[in-house]
């Protein structure tokens, strides 16, 4: 199995989860220090796993990536795109270098490691692709618009992939969960009012009535590609809200833009790009994030200071030619 963005977050709980089913497993990040700590962790559990740094953003990347995978495994049977990050903040301060930079992790390099397995499925007439999406890929959020357009590309995609590779024995699985404790926050990107911005996200990211955990996100996820479904949408409200989406646009649409009249104006950094570490405010963190701040310390979310910072031992930052220092 390969697993991309596997280092921390939900990828790291499907991955213990993998392994203690017995799975050999790949995963691949761009900080050198989250996937070894992850490589350690999951060692100790038993596993057999394969950390490989790759930008999944990169075609060459991937395809260096899915050879070492290969020279190692032999074959790769079970694939799943899993990288990807948030960025929140009104419409006026997204950029195209914002759309841009969400098209490319979470439409382009799904796509690339695609194509660099489903030959050798097809050659065998079997294989599982699984594409994590998210309920933004079905249901616009305001404020996460860049993020839902790819997300909804994304979304696309997949369905797509599974009527075309049917035929060929490989069953594509797409799936779209909503708020997930995953203790991702402070590795998220907020523009404009940023501290507002992280407020309200990093509380509904972290109450159990809106959000699920990552251990129950990952055991859905698992048991459905297992099964072969089309797709898997947890928890059940998030099914359900998919459902009346697909079924009144119109009406969903007014209340959501309702929902948008209540978040943060214009202003703040206006375009700039600040994470979550650096945007936090009087009411996040506090005990309404509490179930995001446990989640985080199991996850592998809470960085060292050479992890967080640009290097040759893996970059999750880069410099802009405008001076600024914005995540990648």
């Amino acid at each position: 199995m390969l697993l991309t963005g596997g280092s921390r977050g939900l990828g790291l709980v499907m991955a213990r989860q993998l392994v203690q089913q017995g799975a050999r497993l790949a995963i691949c990040a761009r900080d050198r220090a989250e996937l070894e700590r992850a490589r350690v962790e999951l060692e100790q559990c038993g596993g057999e796993v394969v950390t490989v740094p790759c930008d999944v953003t990169d075609r060459s990347q991937v395809d260096q990536m899915v050879q070492q995978v290969r020279d190692r495994f032999g074959q790769i049977d079970i694939l799943i795109n899993n990288a990807g990050t948030d960025l929140v903040g009104p419409m006026d301060v997204l950029t195209m270098e914002d759309y841009d930079d969400l098209m490319k992790l979470h439409f382009w390099a799904p796509l690339y490691t695609t194509y660099a397995v489903f030959p050798e499925m097809r050659q065998r007439q079997a294989g599982r692709i699984v594409n994590i999406s998210s309920i933004g890929g079905k249901v616009v959020s305001p404020h996460m618009l860049a993020y839902c357009a790819s997300k909804f590309a994304l979304t696309g995609l997949s369905e797509g992939m599974r009527t075309e590779l049917a035929k060929d024995g490989i069953a594509v699985t797409t799936v779209c969960p909503g708020f997930i404790r995953t203790g991702v926050i402070d590795h998220a990107m907020f523009k404009g009012q940023h501290r507002k911005e992280f407020t309200w996200f990093s509380i509904a990211d972290s109450l159990p009535l809106i959000s699920t955990s990552a251990e129950k996100v990952a055991r859905e996820t698992i048991a459905g590609f297992r099964r072969g479904d089309a797709e898997v949408i947890v928890p059940l409200w998030t099914w359900f809200s998919a459902r009346l989406y697909a079924l009144f646009p119109g009406l969903s649409a007014t209340a959501i833009g309702w929902f948008n009249r209540l978040l943060p104006g214009t202003g703040g950094i206006g375009t700039e790009r600040a994470f979550g570490k650096d945007s936090h405010s009087s009411l996040s963190p506090s005990v309404l994030t509490s179930l995001s701040e446990r989640a985080a310390r199991r996850n592998n979310e809470i960085a060292t200071e050479k992890a967080d910072g640009a290097g040759a031992n893996g970059q999750v930052e880069t410099q802009r030619s405008n001076g600024q220092v914005e995540a990648q």
